[in-house]
């Protein structure tokens, strides 16, 4: 065999074998994905509903992804989202959203500002009770503290009552 071709399959098995860990890494990310936490939870006024928000972190080349579940006080937090928020932000330097029931049957979920919404159920129906959601923008958080809200909450920094991993 040619010391050329020798050569050639040396440089290319050494490619393939380089290219391995690279490879796993993009593997455990698929089957990974992006991890979804419980950031805050708050409870209705009559204490018989839970308003939670969900904080989803797809890495470093994406932004916060937030959706909210209006669920029975203490299930969690699964089934349809009321409303979803992408790249919200609480101020200038604080990632995420405020929920604040407004009454038992009205929750309005505040931010600053955010690059994506949407109020997928307008009036959400929970365990027979309607109830209307708001989304409120313009709202400045001026005690959230910087980055995205699970880094705050297992820093202890969190503003919110706040959840588990799920």
């Amino acid at each position: 065999m040619p010391a050329i071709i020798k050569i050639a399959a040396v440089v290319s098995i050494l490619a393939v074998v380089s290219l391995l860990p690279y490879a796993l890494f993009c593997l455990v990310l698929i089957l990974d994905g992006p991890s979804h936490d419980e950031v805050a939870r708050v409870v209705s006024p009559d204490g018989v509903l839970d308003a939670v928000l969900v904080e989803s972190n797809g890495g470093a080349t994406t932004s916060f992804g937030y959706a909210i579940f209006i669920v029975p006080h203490g299930k969690k937090a699964k089934g349809s989202q009321v409303a979803f928020l992408y790249a919200a932000v609480r101020n200038s330097r604080a990632y995420g959203a405020n929920l604040k029931w407004d009454s038992s049957t009205r929750l309005a979920v505040e931010y600053l500002d955010a690059k994506d919404e949407g109020l997928e159920q307008p009036v959400a129906s929970v365990s027979g009770r309607k109830v209307t959601v708001l989304l409120r923008p313009g709202v400045t958080d001026p005690s959230a503290p910087p980055g995205g809200m699970l880094y705050n909450l297992e820093k202890g920094l969190q503003t919110q009552n706040a959840g588990k991993r799920q």
